[in-house]
């Protein structure tokens, strides 16, 4: 009878440290931030977009209180876009060039890859809040306390989180070319849906009751309320985003976890 050779153990290797762990998640964010900035044919699409319509409708063709419904309506607006397309496009894209399966590979924890881009859209997020609230503010002239601006830039930094589970939900349904396509046909008419370009009183009572199903309608709601348009209960929509994000992480997880 032959002898059965015993399985080898080999130790395994030393762990990181906390301080190297926070270096490779500060690492990957900051490679992240670097990439976007050098390639403004991605970037500012997404960052003016929002700025440009504000512009033309809502100092251009200002009537009194409508400013102030566009900034909060176009703030919502350009949030949507960094965390849908900051994440989904260029995850399509990096899993088609094995970028992805690269990251993977690399020592480093396996959530620095997606905080890194989290933290992008959070910042490209924040930037269209800031511009809008300037345009607001000096050429619109509305009128915002301290307290409105902070809780403006506030929904901002972090109304984008669930559009970036949805991003990266879609990114991992799509192949890179075809992502903007896709993303596009998601956002544009989520966007008008939600009352975003236009009060969702002037939409068909149909359209107007189908509205809470989309987490945009529940972000302009609590931008609304940051410049003092709305001043109903908000722990429900952010319940719902929170749901959003969760459920929409999950699924994307699922998938990349099992396609990669």
């Amino acid at each position: 009878m032959e002898n059965i050779l015993p399985i080898q153990r080999f130790p395994a290797g030393p762990r990181m440290s906390r301080r190297r762990v926070l270096g490779a998640y500060l690492a990957e964010a900051r490679s992240e931030c670097l990439r976007y900035l050098r390639a403004p044919a991605f970037i500012l699409p997404m960052t003016l977009f929002s700025t440009v319509f504000y512009l033309m409708f809502g100092v251009l063709i200002n009537h009194g209180e409508a400013s102030r419904y566009l900034l909060a309506s176009y703030s919502a607006f350009g949030i949507i876009g960094p965390g849908l397309f900051g994440f989904g496009v260029s995850l399509a894209i990096e899993r088609d060039g094995g970028l992805l399966t690269l990251k993977r590979a690399l020592p480093m924890p396996p959530g620095a890859y997606l905080l890194g881009k989290m933290v992008m859209a959070m910042i490209a997020a924040t930037v269209v809040t800031v511009l809008l609230l300037l345009i607001g503010l000096f050429l619109a002239h509305v009128v915002l306390s301290r307290g409105q601006i902070l809780a403006l830039l506030a929904t901002g930094t972090f109304g984008v989180l669930p559009f970036c589970a949805l991003g990266m939900f879609v990114g991992t349904l799509i192949k890179g070319q075809g992502a903007p396509g896709l993303l596009n046909l998601v956002y544009l008419p989520m966007a008008f849906l939600s009352g975003l370009w236009l009060p969702l009183s002037m939409l068909p009572r149909a359209l107007q009751q189908l509205a809470p199903l989309w987490p945009s309608y529940h972000l302009n709601q609590l931008t609304q309320a940051a410049v003092g348009l709305n001043r109903g209960p908000l722990l429900p929509h952010v319940l719902v985003l929170s749901g959003f994000a969760a459920g929409f992480l999950l699924l994307a997880a699922r998938r990349l976890r099992r396609y990669g």
